[in-house]
């Protein structure tokens, strides 16, 4: 039979340490918390791609389309 304890255990080690660190909050992550990690990547792309200009007018017209 294959050695099977060795793999199990490589396997397991990076789960233990992740487990070092505290288990994962379950649930749902605050808006604020989300949109504050969101924003930064999005100010980048926008500057590297040149975008701020598709930016504006993507939201002229979803605000023609809901009537503003």
């Amino acid at each position: 039979m294959a050695d099977t304890a060795t793999r199990t255990m490589i396997r397991t080690r990076g789960r233990k340490a992740y487990a070092s660190f505290g288990d994962r909050p379950s649930g749902r992550r605050h808006p604020l918390v989300a949109t504050a990690m969101v924003l930064p990547l999005a100010a980048l792309l926008v500057v590297a791609f040149g975008g701020w200009e598709a930016v504006v007018t993507q939201a002229s017209s979803v605000g023609v389309m809901l009537g503003r």
